[in-house]
């Protein structure tokens, strides 16, 4: 009977350990998986967990005097950083080049105008060149063509419908604009880049309509009446008194080729051509979350699954703003006493294609936060940066700058999604803009509350120009930082089909099936705290061997819409430098 018990203990004894093992060993596969809610939001990254630190970024001054103000702002492939703000307020702080170029500016009264509006800014060298800009482009709305060329559309007074470009091949270009070509007047407007390389224009102040641009400076504009916008809009109180809040739309293509569309705290899935609505998704309450109460969103990461044809997760995130009434309560054409109220912290997201969606709430920002940018870094993760506590967008309409970036990792367990970064002390509200560069870093650029070119108030217009490094550029990480040979890689990626990347290591690390994650992310058109045309998408790896990858391009313009995009490896959640690639 002894024996028997003995040998029943013995087998119990034995089952547990290779369920312990196996158990061990499926957490292991899962790389915190469980723990980073991957599995529910689209698969986990990785097998094995990331790699941690404590490191929380580092600021560094780039260039101390720019001399032209980044309210609008777009990474090019040919990494230039273009950026330019008004032609019709009057001088910056720069003249154009060479001295004497002094062309008519039509937005004041066609008299010579010697001063800079525009600039191309080379983010390796920290220099800069003077563009030559006409018709005024203040608060205009752009994308990127499939060759890589910069298009700007509206603005106001002359540029109201105007189109510019801007092109990528030659680097001593001025804009060449057409005038008075845009089906309506697109002031505050949003685009979007759809399958095919066109951009829909949704929106601006009184345009109650959608148009589709193609990827030419020759077409015929043609306007689809959106009566929607004109609901979202909150109506004006008189001459010039304009409230809205639902300018700068957020505008997301979706992967079956229709847009996601958010204003002012509703949305829906339309077709961009034809402004059919398909769905209306729940009010999203809390307050108002475009201009001017400005608050921040992004769709997040596109991770194709094994058989690459669909994302495994279509999901948008909106965070931050204010209260309806907050702009009333602070701007000079409302109020004479201004009530700076205190800009939302919450976030919310939803998944648009899921039948029946609704607004899942998000955790809280560790602050309030208005104005914003929500930036893709390379890992997957996102960046929140830039904004004030305080106020709404518009003239001198904030205060009490957020200079503390903050990390967003929004598939790890609720509670520990926010990771506060190292603060700058440099202010960056009103018409300011970042954007991610290949070497990983984010440039900074921007911000002037004030009407005019102006440094004696509290919140001067800024001309300093900073990088940030975030978290992933410890250099105690530098060992595992993967380093793209470009010459074996393939840049030119076509629809469905796999291409190859090969990497190496300082430490001469051997890369393991599971150890990677490849990104790919379409460059934004950033102002007034909204990233126009932002992806990133996460293609399918097949294999590995030898530190060679083999992956699939994405399958279609739906998902990864005709275009550059950077492409960046990463190894347990460290990122190397990118590398520009075609995708068609």
């Amino acid at each position: 009977m002894y024996s028997l018990f003995k040998t029943y203990v013995l087998l119990l004894l034995l089952q547990f350990f290779v369920f312990s093992g196996f158990a061990g060993r499926r957490d292991r596969l899962a790389g915190g998986a469980h723990r980073n809610k991957r599995v529910k939001d689209g698969g986990a990254d990785y097998t094995m967990p990331e790699i941690s630190t404590k490191f929380r970024g580092e600021w560094v001054l780039d260039n101390p005097n720019v001399g032209v103000g980044a309210m609008q702002l777009q990474l090019m492939p040919n990494d230039q950083v273009v950026w330019f703000d008004t032609t019709s307020l009057g001088p910056s702080a720069r003249k154009l080049e060479p001295p004497g170029n002094c062309p008519l500016n039509p937005d004041m009264n066609n008299k010579p105008d010697c001063f800079a509006h525009a600039l191309a800014y080379n983010w390796k060298t920290g220099t800069s060149r003077t563009i030559v800009l006409s018709g005024e482009p203040w608060c205009s709305s752009g994308n990127l063509w499939p060759n890589g060329n910069l298009v700007a559309t509206g603005g106001t007074f002359t540029g109201v419908k105007a189109v510019r470009m801007l092109p990528k091949d030659d680097l001593k270009a001025n804009f060449i604009e057409r005038r008075n070509v845009l089906a309506d007047y697109r002031w505050y407007a949003s685009n979007q880049v759809l399958e095919d390389g066109s951009a829909v224009l949704v929106g601006g102040r009184d345009a109650f309509s959608i148009e589709v641009v193609p990827p030419s400076l020759n077409f015929q504009p043609k306007k689809i009446d959106f009566p929607f916008l004109k609901e979202t809009c909150t109506p004006p109180k008189g001459p010039n008194r304009f409230i809205e809040n639902n300018l700068y739309p957020f505008v997301y293509l979706l992967p079956d080729g229709n847009i996601f569309l958010f204003a002012n705290d509703r949305s829906m899935n339309l077709n961009p051509r034809t402004g059919q609505i398909f769905v209306e998704h729940p009010i999203l309450p809390g307050g108002a979350r475009n201009y001017p109460a400005s608050g921040m969103s992004a769709l997040l990461p596109l991770k194709l699954g094994p058989d690459n044809l669909n994302p495994l997760n279509v999901e948008v995130v909106v965070c931050g703003g204010n209260k309806h009434t907050a702009f009333e309560m602070v701007d000079a054409k409302h109020v004479k006493d201004k009530v700076f109220v205190p800009a939302l912290q919450d976030c919310h997201r939803i998944h648009p294609m899921n039948k029946g969606a609704k607004w899942e709430n998000e955790q809280d920002m560790p602050t309030p936060r208005v104005m914003g940018d929500l930036l893709h870094l390379p890992t997957g993760d996102l960046l929140m940066i830039n904004g004030a506590k305080k106020g709404t967008a518009a003239w001198d309409d904030a205060i009490d700058p957020n200079f503390a970036p903050v990390l967003y990792t929004p598939f790890k367990r609720m509670g520990k999604r926010f990771k506060e970064m190292k603060p700058t002390n440099i202010a960056r509200m009103y018409h300011s803009t970042s954007a991610l560069l290949p070497d990983t870093r984010i440039l900074v650029a921007g911000s002037n509350p004030n009407q005019f070119y102006t440094f004696n108030v509290p919140f001067p217009t800024e001309l300093r120009v900073e990088k940030f490094s975030p978290h992933y550029l410890d250099r105690a990480l530098d060992k595992d930082r993967p380093t793209i040979i470009e010459p074996t890689t393939d840049k030119v990626l076509k629809y469905r089909a796999p291409f190859k990347i090969t990497v190496q290591f300082k430490s001469n690390i051997v890369l393991q099936p599971g150890e990677a994650k490849i990104t790919l992310i379409y460059p934004p058109f950033t102002t007034h705290g909204f990233s126009q045309n932002q992806r990133l998408i996460v293609p399918t790896i097949k294999e590995i061997n030898n530190n060679v990858i083999t992956a699939l391009a994405p399958p279609c313009g739906k998902i990864a819409p005709p275009g550059y995009y950077m492409m960046f490896v990463n190894r347990l959640g460290v990122p190397g430098h990118g590398i520009w690639v075609h995708i068609d």
